[in-house]
């Protein structure tokens, strides 16, 4: 099985408050040339970043050549349907990543790899949530979420790829899924999860990059 990736980077990073979130700089390269990083370490034959469009030729600061540039949509939606379109043939395996988690590391990526080649048709890389969670407008009896039933979602996220295109294909109207995975599951995919890591955190927030400059600097003075 060929393994393609898509990474979404065109997000227009409004609470972050830099422009597009694709060309937002962290210690000298982009977040979306941070994304695409090691992915051939992980097994990923074929990266396919979707940027946004209309950026008059615009390249992010240090994008590899080799990963194909296409441009997306107006909604994450028809970004990922973009980089799908822009998959070679023989890729069975696709993993769908944000460039807004550009540290997450290749061992999560290899474990999202592993899980759709063992047969599950999605797969979610997951971290148990460690705060204490209330409804905002409970209902009768309502107080709190219990979190040990609770995980938070990351991505990579990962399909075999007639699921995914499935999904992307017959969305329902009004759908209320914020992932690929909701997708995949209104065409009947159950969702299968495994371990994610701390470090795959999501860049929002102008708190968020100065997390992710403090682990890029401790993996530089760790090393190998």
């Amino acid at each position: 099985m060929s393994v393609g990736c898509i990474v979404v980077a065109a997000g227009r990073g409004e609470r972050l408050g830099a422009g597009p979130k694709a060309f937002v700089v962290l210690e000298g390269l982009t977040l979306v040339a941070w994304a695409c990083a090691g992915l051939e370490a992980a097994g990923v034959d074929q990266v396919v970043a979707v940027l946004p469009a209309g950026r008059s030729g615009a390249e992010p600061a240090g994008l590899p050549a080799h990963v194909e540039r296409v441009a997306g949509g107006q909604s994450r939606q028809q970004s990922v349907s973009a980089g799908l379109a822009a998959l070679r043939s023989d890729v069975d395996v696709v993993l769908v990543h944000d460039a807004a988690r550009p540290l997450a590391p290749v061992s999560v990526f290899a474990a999202v790899i592993a899980a759709v080649r063992a047969g599950h048709r999605a797969v979610v890389p997951a971290v148990p949530v460690t705060d204490t969670l209330r409804l905002a407008h409970p209902g009768p009896a309502e107080v709190a979420v219990h979190r040990d039933r609770l995980v938070a979602v990351q991505t990579p996220q990962g399909f075999d790829r007639n699921t995914l295109v499935r999904a992307h294909t017959h969305v329902p109207p009004g759908s209320s899924a914020t992932d690929d995975a909701g997708l995949a599951e209104f065409v009947g995919a159950t969702v299968h999860v495994v371990p994610g890591h701390e470090e795959s955190f999501k860049i929002t927030r102008p708190l968020d990059l100065l997390l992710a400059r403090a682990v890029v600097s401790e993996r530089r003075w760790v090393g190998p």
